[in-house]
C-alpha cells in the first residue's frame, strides 16, 4: 500500500506463474471395486455357458462315442481320429458340399434381394421430414419384436394359397422379408448421417433421386452394407424352424441346419455322427463371423452418431 496525495493506491503484486495443483487421485472404494468384481464375474460365467458347449462340440467330433460318454470334458490326444469326420462328409444321410451349396445361395439371394429393397425404403425414410416418414420407420422396426417362429404359421397358409409351400422362392421371399426390419433400420440410422449437400450436388448434375442414390450414396454407405451382409448371412446359416417347415423333408432340398437334423437317427444317436456333423455345419458360420465381426462394429458404429 503506497500514500500518494491523500490517494492511496493499492499496488497489485505481479502476475507469477500459476502453480497447478497436484490432482489428487481418489483411491476406489469398496463399493466400485465389488461392482468391477461383480461385472467380471458375470461376463466370465456368460463366456463359459457359450464357450463350454462349443468345446464340447469340437473335441466329441474327433473322439469315438464311448470317451465322449465316460469324459465328454477330457482331452487326450491318443484316441483323437478324423475317421469320424470322414464319415460326415461322405454320409449318405446328409450331403455336406450340397447342403453348403444351397445354403450359401440362399444367403447371397437373402442378402441381394433384403438389400436392393431395404437401401431405397431408408433412403426414403431418412430424408423425410413428415410424421409419415418416422411412422414408416416405427412399422418395419415393429417387426423387430415379433419373433420369426410366431409367424411361420400364417406363412405357411399363405404360401399355400399361392403355391409357394415347399419351393425355393417361397423361402427366400419369408427369408427377404425376415430381413427387412434390421436392414431398413441399420440403413436408416446410417444414412440420417449422411449430409445432404450429396443429393443437392447430384441434383444439379442433373441426376434423379433413384440415379443419385445408386451412383452417389449407396458406394458411401459400405461399412453399414457390410454389418448388414454379415448379420443377414449368419441369421439365414443358421435358420432351422423356417427351412424345415416352408421347405419340409419332401422337396428333398436340405441346408445346413435341417440336414444335421436329417443325420440324426430316429430311434439311436450316435454321437460320432452328431458331433462331426455338427462341427462341419458350425464351423463357416464361426469363421465368417471372427473375419467379419470388425465390419459389424464399424457399421454400427457409424450410424450411432449424426454428423
Amino acid at each position: 500500500m503506497t500514500v500518494s496525495a491523500g490517494i492511496i493506491e493499492e499496488i497489485e503484486p505481479p502476475e507469477g506463474p500459476r502453480r497447478r495443483r497436484p490432482r489428487r487421485i481418489r483411491s476406489r472404494g469398496p463399493l466400485a471395486r465389488a461392482g468391477t468384481t461383480l461385472k467380471w464375474v458375470l461376463l466370465g460365467s456368460g463366456a463359459l455357458v457359450m464357450l463350454v458347449p462349443l468345446y464340447i462340440m469340437i473335441i466329441s467330433a474327433f473322439k469315438p462315442q464311448e470317451a465322449i460318454i465316460r469324459s465328454p470334458l477330457a482331452i487326450d490326444p491318443s484316441i483323437f481320429t478324423l475317421e469320424y469326420l470322414a464319415e460326415a462328409i461322405t454320409s449318405e444321410k446328409f450331403n455336406v458340399i450340397g447342403a453348403y451349396g444351397i445354403t450359401l445361395l440362399f444367403v447371397v439371394l437373402v442378402n441381394v434381394f433384403g438389400i436392393a429393397l431395404a437401401a431405397p425404403v431408408a433412403y426414403v425414410i431418412a430424408r423425410g421430414r413428415s410424421r409419415w416418414h418416422l411412422g414408416l420407420l416405427l412399422v418395419f422396426v415393429s417387426g423387430l419384436f415379433i419373433p420369426g417362429q410366431v409367424t411361420l404359421i400364417p406363412v405357411v397358409f399363405v404360401l399355400r394359397l399361392l403355391g409357394l409351400i415347399n419351393t425355393i422362392p417361397g423361402f427366400l421371399l419369408f427369408e427377404t422379408a425376415a430381413t427387412l426390419p434390421v436392414t431398413i433400420f441399420l440403413f436408416a440410422a446410417y444414412l440420417r448421417t449422411v449430409p445432404r449437400d450429396i443429393d443437392e450436388a447430384a441434383s444439379l448434375d442433373g441426376a434423379g433421386r433413384i440415379r443419385a442414390f445408386w451412383s452417389c450414396i449407396f458406394p458411401i454407405m459400405k461399412p453399414v452394407v457390410a454389418t448388414v451382409v454379415v448379420l443377414n448371412s449368419i441369421s439365414v446359416w443358421n435358420d432351422f424352424a423356417s427351412p424345415q417347415i416352408i421347405l419340409g423333408p419332401s422337396s428333398g432340398i436340405y441346408t445346413v441346419t435341417t440336414g444335421v437334423y436329417a443325420a440324426v437317427g430316429e430311434f439311436s444317436t450316435s454321437y460320432t455322427t452328431v458331433f462331426p456333423t455338427l462341427l462341419l455345419a458350425v464351423a463357416p458360420a464361426v469363421l465368417f463371423f471372427i473375419v467379419m465381426q470388425r465390419h459389424i462394429i464399424g457399421g454400427l458404429v457409424a450410424g450411432a452418431t449424426k454428423g
